[in-house]
């Protein structure tokens, strides 16, 4: 991960927890999950979106082949 061995990350923790205290780390957590989950769900719909979007060209081409040859 990064290279991070596990010294550097408790490291990092204790930085975290002294910055931000006890108290405040699980609110920041959520948050933080929060968002990732967000981020995720716009993904998902994009990509749902895009090949939606896709597909649709392909419907409509045939249709428009026929229209051509008249």
């Amino acid at each position: 991960m990064f290279g991070l061995g596990p010294w550097e990350i408790a490291l990092i923790f204790l930085v975290i927890l002294l910055l931000f205290g006890a108290k405040r780390l699980p609110e920041i957590a959520q948050g933080l999950g929060k968002g990732i989950r967000d981020f995720k769900s716009a993904v998902k719909d994009t990509q749902k979106e895009f090949k939606s979007s896709m597909e649709e060209p392909d419907k409509n081409d045939s249709g428009s082949d026929s229209k051509k040859d008249d």
